[in-house]
């Protein structure tokens, strides 16, 4: 009896492994197809670099808040219904919002008895700078970095504090309270041994070390100029911060050392309050009845100095261009695929704190599996688990897929935690957050937030390459049966943080939950 109900059992999982068997290579067939598709519809019928220069040459700036950003916000709209998704739709939220209006930066020197020569094509004194020599300079090209106060006028000793990371703040802490402090955008000169900090969390620890303000020299040659937040939280700061170029930088640095006793005074006004924005959404509906959901987001908002096509319109209209493909072909996936386009990320990841924020509240957050964030992605090489390695198998396995229809594609792999994105707020409540690995052309990063980002700047092979690569990967996460990486808890998610290195940062944008 005993050796008849053994052979059962073995007869039994013999069915199970036969019946597997054709099953897992029917799903790899599947596959196989799905991938392929993509690659011949995006490599004959690809619209994405099209569409984005139309918006850039008929909307110009996205800023969140501002008329042109609505009139992105529509267009984004329209393009989702164009694309066959008559249900994509708005979803508005109300924030706080900044913008600037008028800058002004004067520096006024006081002569010592060294002699030499500022060179420098705004900022030039005098060869001989003899004792009592006094001169004021006023920099004809500075920008207020965002949620800098709306009203200020300051005037104060300069003082350099390099590179504005906490070691260098701590070597002046005795002589910061009240000064104007001096410091670099990027770690200058290069130093791959140093981590830097985003320019929100230098003029955090300014605020903290007694600044009366800040004024951040960009490192890139050609007289550019840079915006961004100068705020963690997306609030006002308390103190004015600017930008200024790389040759106004240097040869301010000159003139310190010159003219120890140097003064600047900050003038500015601004504009904050209330605003309503809108996340644009478009979705596909899963068969899974669990309800399971993948989002591919990307901010459509920009900057105000230039058009943004490259921050981050690659980023968010590749998000519209796989939402087409997938429509075009017809693609219906077992998890829900959510496609966004956020407004605000720029001024504070205010969109998807928004989204995160209200699937709280609906106590839906937990049905996000994976969020996809593309933000300045392009000619994607590869890709990022986001510091899960539990993902490391599945992710490194959908790559020798895509490169079994692609061999061109070099597969790279990464598994490494970052913030300042819109997949942040996401990562906060510990769902997993994944990123297309590559590089953009090399000179394109020196127009980062500057006043130079414009449609010149977009290589549309390399935004046709992420539409491939990521829409590929995103159907592999849709249609998966499991995917590895679990939503984590809260001690968990406090666990990721400090074994990413993230837990100073988030203390810094006020970010951290836990005890400190």
């Amino acid at each position: 009896m005993k050796r008849l109900l053994f052979s059962i059992l073995v007869l039994a999982g013999l069915s199970v492994l036969l019946m597997a068997f054709p099953l897992r290579a029917l799903r790899q067939d599947k596959e196989k197809d799905i991938f392929t598709a993509i690659k011949m519809e995006e490599f004959h019928n690809q619209k994405v670099a099209d569409e984005l220069k139309e918006a850039t040459h008929t909307i110009g700036h996205r800023l969140t808040g501002s008329d042109n950003g609505k009139k992105a916000e529509q267009f984004a709209l329209d393009l989702f219904k164009k694309y066959g998704y008559p249900d994509a739709r708005f979803e508005e939220f109300e924030v706080d919002a900044w913008s600037r209006k008028d800058v002004a930066l004067k520096i006024y020197y006081q002569g010592s008895d060294t002699n030499a020569v500022v060179k420098g094509s705004a900022i030039t004194v005098p060869a001989k700078l003899e004792p009592g020599n006094a001169g004021c300079i006023t920099l004809p090209e500075v920008v207020s970095l965002a949620h800098s106060p709306v009203s200020a006028d300051v005037f104060a000793r300069l003082i350099d504090v390099g590179n504005g990371l906490k070691k260098d703040f701590e070597m002046h802490r005795d002589s910061i309270k009240g000064k104007i402090v001096l410091l670099n955008i990027n770690i200058y000169p290069k130093d791959s041994t140093l981590k830097n900090l985003h320019r929100s969390e230098k003029t955090a620890l300014a605020i903290q070390y007694g600044a009366a303000g800040c004024i951040f020299i960009n490192q890139v040659e050609g007289r550019i100029l840079l915006t961004g937040t100068a705020s963690v939280d997306g609030q006002l700061i308390s103190i004015p911060a600017v930008c200024i170029c790389q040759e106004d930088g240097q040869s301010l640095r000159q003139c310190l050392q010159l003219a120890p006793f140097t003064n600047a005074r900050i003038r500015m006004h601004n504009k904050s309050g209330k605003i309503k924005a809108r996340n644009v959404v478009a979705t596909i509906k899963g068969s899974d009845p669990a309800g399971e959901e993948i989002i591919l987001c990307g901010h459509l908002d920009s900057w105000d100095l230039a058009t943004g096509a490259i921050d981050n319109g690659i980023g968010s209209f590749t998000v519209m261009e796989i939402a087409r493909v997938f429509q075009k072909l017809k693609i219906k996936p077992r998890r829900t695929i959510r496609f966004v386009t956020f407004m605000g990320e720029e001024q504070g990841l205010l969109g998807s704190r928004a989204m995160v924020k209200e699937r709280l509240n609906q106590k839906t957050l937990n049905k996000i599996r994976a969020v996809i964030n593309l933000d300045m992605a392009g000619n994607t090489q590869g890709f990022n688990a986001g510091g899960r390695p539990e993902m490391e198998n599945f992710i490194k396995t959908v790559i020798a897929d895509i490169q079994a229809v692609e061999p061109s594609f070099k597969g790279t792999f990464a598994n490494s935690a970052g913030l300042h994105s819109d997949h942040q707020p996401f990562l906060e409540q510990g769902i997993l957050t994944i990123e297309p690995e590559g590089s953009l052309d090399s000179y394109v990063y020196k127009f980062y937030h500057s006043n130079k980002d414009d449609f010149a700047l977009v290589n549309p092979e390399h935004m046709s390459l992420c539409a491939m690569y990521v829409g590929m990967m995103l159907y592999a996460l849709a249609d998966t049966e499991h995917i590895p990486a679990q939503m984590l808890n809260e001690e968990e998610t406090k666990a990721f943080f400090i074994k990413a290195n993230l837990k100073d940062e988030l203390i810094l944008e006020k970010q951290w939950r836990w005890e400190k």
